[in-house]
This record gives C-alpha cells, sequence and structure tokens, in this order.
C-alpha cells in the first residue's frame, strides 16, 4: 500500500528518515545496449521523473495486481517517432488481464495519435533483450501464478527480481542457484499467506547461495535503520531510489 499508509500513524509511517517512505516496488535495468522496467505501480510518473529515466526499450510485468500495473498508461510517454511502439511482456495470463483493463491500448480500433500502442510479447520461456539472456521464474503468489526474473551475461547470473511470491517452483529455485544479486520482496514479518515474510526471505537467499541479497515490496513493518541491524553482513533493505553498479 506504500508508507506512509492511508489512516495509520505509527512510527514507521510518521518517520523522517526518508528511506521509510515508499512508493510501490518496481525496478529499471540499463544495461550496456537496452533499458527496461520490471513492473508500472501507481507511482511510476513520479518514479520515472525522480530518476531522470529518459528512455527505455521494454516493460516486463510480474502479474497483473493494481500495485504492479496501474501506471501502464504513462507508457505513452516513452513512445516516440523512432520508437511508435512500446515492447510488453508478460506470461499469457497477465497479458490477458492487461488487455481487458487497458482495451484502449490494446484494441486496433482506439490507435488514434498519442494512445499507448503496447507491442505484445507473451513469455513462454527465456528471452534476450540485447546481450541480456532473460530467465522468467515462476512463482505462487496465493492464487495468482507470477514471473520474477532473472538477468544473464556472459555466464553470470548477475541478478533476479521476484516481488511478489510465496513458493518458487523447484525449476526456478535451480535456476536462480549462485545468483549474484537477489532483489526479493518481502513485505512483512509475521507469516503471509501469499509473500515470503523477512525470515523466510533471509532463509531463501542463503539457500542460493547469493552473494547479496535487498528485500524490497516492504511495509510499514520495517523501520529501515533498526532493521539492517537486524541482516546479515550480505543482505540490506531496498529504498526508493536505491542505484545498483552490477
Amino acid at each position: 500500500m506504500g508508507v506512509p499508509m492511508i489512516r495509520c500513524g505509527c512510527d514507521v509511517c510518521r518517520s523522517k528518515d526518508p528511506r521509510d517512505n515508499r512508493t510501490r516496488s518496481s525496478i529499471f535495468v540499463q544495461a550496456q545496449d537496452r533499458s527496461w522496467i520490471v513492473d508500472t505501480g501507481p507511482e511510476f510518473r513520479i518514479q520515472a521523473l525522480r530518476e531522470h529515466i529518459e528512455s527505455i526499450d521494454a516493460v516486463l510485468y510480474s502479474h497483473a495486481h493494481a500495485d504492479h500495473v496501474m501506471g501502464f498508461d504513462d507508457l505513452r510517454r516513452f513512445q516516440t517517432a523512432a520508437r511508435p511502439t512500446i515492447p510488453v511482456y508478460a506470461s499469457i495470463e497477465t497479458m490477458q488481464h492487461l488487455e481487458r483493463v487497458f482495451a484502449y491500448a490494446f484494441s486496433p480500433k482506439f490507435h488514434f495519435p498519442g494512445y499507448l500502442r503496447p507491442e505484445r510479447h507473451v513469455i513462454d520461456g527465456p528471452f534476450t533483450l540485447g546481450k541480456t539472456e532473460i530467465h522468467p521464474i515462476p512463482s505462487e503468489h496465493g492464487t495468482a501464478h507470477v514471473f520474477g526474473f532473472l538477468f544473464r551475461q556472459d555466464n553470470r547470473s548477475i541478478a533476479a527480481y521476484l516481488s511478489d511470491c510465496k513458493t518458487v517452483y523447484p525449476k526456478g529455485v535451480e535456476t536462480l542457484q549462485g545468483v549474484e544479486t537477489l532483489i526479493l520482496g518481502t513485505p512483512c514479518r509475521r507469516s503471509h499467506p501469499t509473500h515470503m515474510n523477512l525470515a523466510e526471505g533471509v532463509a531463501f537467499a542463503r539457500s542460493l547461495n547469493a552473494r547479496q541479497a535487498y528485500f524490497t515490496h516492504l511495509s510499514h513493518d520495517f523501520a529501515h535503520s533498526a532493521t539492517e541491524k537486524e541482516l546479515p553482513d550480505n543482505a540490506f533493505l531496498a529504498y526508493d531510489g536505491l542505484r545498483l553498479d552490477l
């Protein structure tokens, strides 16, 4: 829901630490030859302005829940005469949800000047963006089947991003083994039916032999400064505006 949360006066929601002010989870990836977004939450416009993002080559969607897609319309600002469409990558289930909610963008009868024109790419296995191999990681998020994404170059598993998941299927766990940087959603401290909590996230990162882990998609359960003191030396809380040079 973002932090501060509506109708909450807890210590974290009233915190003056800017790292405790959280918009909805997303990442922007800049490789040598391509750039892309994973998910466009409700604050996507604000995030893009804050980070001075001028160009993207593709958008990847993990799933179609509102906190991951409701900035979709603002993708129109990344269309240009040289790039008249925006490549959108998603599972068939997620793509169907996007086509329903944003029918004006996907339907040919609404292709008027200025409207967003997504270029549909259904993910059914690994694919490439430039020199980067992207491996979808199927996971369970309650009743939703979602994708995390592993980014590989030159036989390096450089980073993986799994924002919403409770269970990662065995094949995905195998694919993720030895990932250098794991970015994992752990919204809560308590046990949760559709998400890993922080303790489960720490254990999962350890099971993958990840070189470092960043925990994201955080609720007001976590005060940044205090929580980081609880974590292993190679684990950290993500925060809005965090930049990693990988």
